[in-house]
């Protein structure tokens, strides 16, 4: 298990649909199980729905509301939706607005500084975000400790060690790497945590399929 870092994480992945916002969820529902106190934020969320009464629904956002008993608005949580299922900058384009970097690192402010922050990126760490900044920048801005989503399937060694190497040039702390079995695996002979542990010095954690994360955060209050 890790110490949690009160000021909290930058969820990232190692590339798109790889279950970042099923594993933040988890962490923020293991928080509150801990008693902490927590702020979500999605700053920016592309493939969102048009409902009948115009509102653009989200699906990662209204997820940490869940996760997070409710307590913040989606507006809060995401102020900038989109309805394509694109980089947000682009989606933000094909709806005649702009999206900057500053404006996601605006989002991302808590509204109690004793709160742990929880934020999630949009695909990779290197996927861009804004007109102007990469996940890689908004995450850089922020600060937190990085944790790394991992679709566990072949080529996850691949992916996780780019990542991790992407992250550290940053000179960024990583918290965890977390596997994420997204689909039952094939090879029953692959197993990528005990690979990447042999590359990387930061706690590799392994979610298996439609399983809950296991308890990655040391209880404070023991």
């Amino acid at each position: 298990m890790i110490r949690l870092d009160p000021k909290g994480y930058f969820i990232t992945g190692s590339d798109t649909d790889v279950g970042k916002t099923y594993i933040a969820c988890e962490i923020v529902r293991q928080l509150n199980r801990q008693g902490v106190k927590t702020e979500t934020r999605k700053p920016a969320e592309s493939g969102c729905v048009l409902s009948t009464d115009g509102d653009l629904l989200t699906h990662d956002a209204a997820a940490l509301q869940q996760a997070n008993a409710n307590q913040e608005t989606i507006e809060r949580i995401c102020p900038n939706r989109y309805r394509a299922a694109i980089a947000p900058h682009r989606a933000a384009r094909l709806e005649d607005q702009t999206v900057s970097l500053q404006a996601l690192i605006d989002a991302c402010e808590r509204d109690d500084p004793a709160h742990c922050l929880i934020v999630e990126g949009a695909g990779g760490f290197y996927s861009p975000l804004a007109e102007d900044g990469l996940n890689a920048d908004l995450a850089n801005a922020l600060q937190l400790p990085v944790i790394i989503v991992v679709n566990d399937r072949i080529g996850a060694v691949n992916q996780a060690l780019m990542t991790l190497q992407a992250v550290n040039s940053c000179k960024l702390h990583v918290a965890a790497v977390i596997l994420n079995q997204v689909a039952p695996l094939e090879d029953i002979g692959m197993d990528n945590a005990s690979d990447i542990k042999s590359y990387c010095n930061s706690p590799v954690f392994h979610c298996g399929h439609n399983c809950e994360l296991a308890q990655i955060f040391e209880d404070s209050h023991a």
